[in-house]
């Protein structure tokens, strides 16, 4: 069994060893812009404790801080990291789609790009969605509550993992259409598919919602409103590309064979 499969973890670690390089790479690029990536990431949170200060009675600035001696230069590794992923996605992505298509068809192999150009395009559109509209609202909400009795002080480190937890989360949470897309173009599910598990669908959303967000209500609802958006977007998707769905449009639009002998 081993033997068997030992040519495809060969072909992983190739392909997981040449995505590392792409990231180290990118890696090295991004931290020479850490700064300008810095300012970026903190963007949103400067901004809400601006308005934090601007809606409290007692005039309460709020800070951003670092508790650690090598703070500011942990925080430049994982911002320049977090960049370099982002920077390098399209390039992690095709050597996903390398590893599978072996087992796939010669006509299934032609959906290299919409999955390398859609996944990446859906990430990066998760990202800018929670940038934009997600992580303003959330911290803005966060930072304010209280904010009339306390003065936030905010750990830089805790902000970058818990932005980029956020981000990431977005961006995979994004995906759902390329991945129906591609299980609809595989055959693997149908929109009928889609549509008597979407009661089930929403739970489990609400559920990875609540898990990838912060603790809030609100976060949590920009997050699971635009994924129920998305999954009914899914079934048009799988309804348009399902070659099983198009067989049975053409079985039902061809004409009753007439029994001449009658």
């Amino acid at each position: 069994m081993f033997e068997d499969m030992k040519p495809h973890l060969i072909e992983l670690r190739k392909r997981l060893g040449l995505s590392v390089i792409a990231v180290i790479i990118m890696f090295g690029i991004s931290f020479s812009f850490h700064n300008e990536i810095l300012s970026w990431v903190t963007q949103p949170l400067n901004d809400a404790l601006a308005h934090a200060s601007g809606v409290s009675s007692k005039a309460l600035e709020g800070k951003v801080t670092t508790h650690q001696v090598g703070g500011a230069f942990f925080v430049a590794l994982k911002v320049s990291f977090f960049a370099a992923f982002l920077g390098a996605l399209p390039y992690i992505l095709y050597q996903l789609w390398l590893f599978v298509a072996p087992g796939l068809y010669a006509n299934e192999k032609k959906m290299v790009i919409p999955f390398v150009v859609g996944g990446s395009v859906m990430f990066g559109v998760g990202v800018l969605f929670a940038y934009y509209v997600a992580a303003p609202l959330g911290f803005e909400f966060l930072i304010s509550f209280g904010s009339f009795l306390y003065t936030p002080f905010i750990n830089i480190e805790d902000y970058v993992g818990f932005f980029t937890k956020i981000m990431i989360g977005f961006g995979i949470a994004f995906e759902l259409p390329v991945v129906a897309f591609l299980l609809g173009a595989l055959g693997m599910i149908t929109d009928r598919t889609l549509i008597d598990f979407f009661k089930y669908a929403v739970v489990l959303i609400f559920i990875a919602a609540a898990i990838l967000t912060p603790p809030d209500v609100l976060s949590q609802l920009l997050m699971a409103i635009p994924l129920v958006i998305l999954y009914g977007l899914s079934i048009l998707i799988v309804k348009l590309v399902n070659p099983e769905a198009k067989k049975e449009e053409s079985n039902n639009s061809m004409p009753a064979k007439v029994d001449n002998d009658s």
